[in-house]
């Protein structure tokens, strides 16, 4: 498998910051998904080779973090805690909001591949209550108006 010059850098560096070299998995794994859009089996063979791991152990990790995929996503992967903080504020009804928008369910994707829905346990921001992720972007106190508006911006820039 290849990877850019810039994840090869990116990987070459990482391994120096740590004591062993199985720290840097989680790292590694974000930055190709970035690149490849999803961890394929052939990125999990070459990661347990060059961490001495086996596929197993890089696998239970991958299926460990909600970040984390072997399946391909939209461009825009939606990510609507619904944990209790986010549910107590309306997290379920945004969610629902979210599958009617955009005619799919928990992890569907759009027939175009723009946008990918998940409903997740937590994201961190329990006290901007309900929360949404979308790709590495936040966004907080949630409304179904606000989500729409959102959602409207993330298309628009995604058809550009």
């Amino acid at each position: 498998m290849r990877f850019s010059d810039q994840f090869e850098q990116r990987f070459s560096e990482m391994l120096t910051h740590y004591p062993t070299k199985r720290s840097v998995l989680v790292p590694t794994l974000l930055y190709a998904q970035d690149e490849i859009g999803y961890l394929t089996g052939e990125a999990i063979t070459e990661f347990a080779r060059r961490l001495d791991l086996t596929e197993l152990e890089v696998r239970n990790v991958i299926s460990y973090y909600s970040m984390l995929t072997t399946k391909s996503r939209g461009k825009y992967n939606v990510q609507i805690c619904t944990n209790i903080s986010c549910m107590l504020r309306g997290g379920e009804d945004i969610f629902q909001h979210c599958k009617k928008k955009l005619g799919i369910g928990h992890k569907g994707t759009t027939a175009d591949g723009l946008f990918s829905l998940e409903e997740v346990e937590c994201i961190g921001a329990c006290s901007w209550a309900p929360a949404a992720q979308v790709n590495y972007d936040f966004h907080e106190n949630l409304t179904p108006e606000k989500i729409d508006k959102t959602l409207d911006e993330y298309k628009k820039k995604g058809t550009q």
